[in-house]
């Protein structure tokens, strides 16, 4: 006979997995042991025919998990069990899915040669696994980075597909999930790769529409833009539109909007972690201290890349690449392994399931920092607040991706303004009193909702003004 300690009147125990759970997550296993073989599989083995196979299995493990697991569910988020799960709070197998995704993405920046990649031959291993796809599409051999476009809008729209029906009575999570769904597959994904093939002959250029600098943070970089003025028409419409994007169309959206419209909607990084990383956004900090590193982390990166930036730009106008003691060449390449790969890629994604799933965003995204200042200071965005309705449940503030301590603003009745915030609405989809409102309205400084003492006097009881 089973026993429990628990003197809790709910139901004490975790959830369990059911047969047919399981067997959805061993289809998943399966796919994914394909995609290992092939890394380690000799250079002699053709793995071009498992591609479809492998992908089946994962999209099919994806959907199937999802089903079985909200098919007797009634409409309503359900976060039961998470700090019981090995999985969504550090455990073993936590733990072990962060390792492998960080070993992923060392092997995907730094070490290619081993996921098969060949720039002067034919491919081996995973990457020679995608070539029929990446000939398909664009006309030429796979590389590292087609593999991770692959794989990475495959996470997207199978977790998306899980996310919708997690949090199906809710509209707008429903319509920003298939929005980042569409960027990824359309934008991010199937338009860059089919105008690379149709404009081969040209020097390479980012053709992402929507990454901007100074996410995308070679823009300025000489050889980026001499590939795009010489890149005929379509060169120079992404270097109109990139230039359009960073000082027109992003600060109206975001004036009307706040950032959510881009990080919440629209980016391809967010879209990873408010999909692939729903599991784990109660992992983010929400301790004084790490709000503390948070904003001189990001503002830091902030600054280090208009200054490189900066760099960069006189030397492509000047043609001196040494001033003073820095080299503008040196300075490009340190934050494009440190920053660029190293924070963005190896720790913003591999220690989803260690530190939430905005580590990036949170702590060092220069576009998040760019957004947010107007965001906090200019932008008629906001999250509204009904106090006296608050239980101080604690919910907003646990699955606050971000770290805010929702909580402390609704206990007030305050207004929620601040620069971090990316507009995903989950703290008022959880609240279970419909407390918090995301809000236009005027920019002033009323939009603060700054709390006003209640006055109880022996005739009446009225707001301190």
């Amino acid at each position: 006979m089973q026993t429990n300690n628990s003197l809790s009147l709910a139901n004490p125990h975790p959830p369990q997995l059911n047969w047919a759970q399981k067997l959805s997550l061993a289809l998943g296993a399966l796919g994914g042991l394909i995609l290992l073989v092939a890394i380690a599989a000799p250079s002699d083995l053709n793995m071009q025919s498992w591609l479809w196979p492998s992908l089946g299995l994962l999209t099919a493990s994806g959907l199937l998990y999802t089903y079985f697991t909200y098919k007797d569910k009634p409409a309503g988020i359900k976060n039961d069990g998470n700090f019981f799960s090995s999985l969504s709070h550090r455990g073993v197998v936590g733990w072990v899915l962060g390792i492998i995704i960080t070993g992923f993405y060392v092997l995907l920046y730094y070490f290619e040669s081993y996921l098969g990649f060949n720039e002067n031959g034919a491919n081996t291993g995973l990457v020679q696994m995608f070539d029929p796809l990446s000939m398909f599409l664009k006309g030429k051999a796979a590389s590292q980075w087609f593999v991770y476009g692959v794989l990475y809008t495959v996470a997207i729209l199978v977790m998306g597909v899980k996310f919708i029906v997690k949090y199906r009575h809710n509209k707008y999570q429903v319509l920003r999930t298939i929005s980042v769904m569409f960027f990824q597959l359309a934008f991010a994904f199937l338009i860059p790769e089919i105008l690379e093939g149709l404009n081969s002959d040209k020097a390479y250029f980012a053709k992402d529409m929507k990454n901007m600098w100074p996410l995308n943070y070679y823009f300025f970089e000489d050889w980026h833009l001499d590939n795009m003025l010489s890149g005929g028409g379509l060169g120079m419409f992404m270097l109109v539109l990139g230039i359009a994007m960073i000082f027109i169309i992003s600060p109206i959206l975001t004036y009307f909007y706040g950032k959510r419209w881009y990080c919440s909607w629209v980016c391809g990084c967010g879209g990873l972690a408010e999909t692939a990383g729903d599991p784990f956004r109660h992992l983010s900090s929400k301790k004084l201290i790490a709000w503390k590193i948070e904003r001189w982390m990001i503002y830091a990166v902030l600054a280090i890349i208009i200054f490189v930036t900066g760099m960069v730009l006189y030397t492509y106008f000047t043609g001196q690449a040494q001033i003073l003691f820095l080299n503008t060449y040196t300075l490009r390449s340190a934050y494009g392994f440190w920053i660029g790969a190293a924070f963005s890629g190896v720790i913003g994604v591999g220690f989803y399931p260690i530190l939430g799933s905005r580590v990036w965003c949170r702590f060092g995204c220069p576009m998040a920092a760019i957004l947010g200042l107007q965001q906090r200071f200019f932008s008629r965005f906001r999250i509204t607040t009904n106090g006296g309705q608050c239980i101080s449940c604690g919910n907003c503030s646990t699955y606050c991706e971000m770290g805010i301590d929702v909580r402390w603003y609704a206990q007030r009745g305050q207004n929620i303004v601040r620069a971090s915030c990316v507009g995903c609405g989950i703290c008022s989809a959880v609240c279970p009193r419909g407390v918090l409102r995301l809000e236009n309205g005027p920019v002033n400084e009323d939009r603060f909702g700054e709390p006003k003492p209640i006055i109880i006097g022996r005739d009446e009881v009225g707001i301190l003004s």
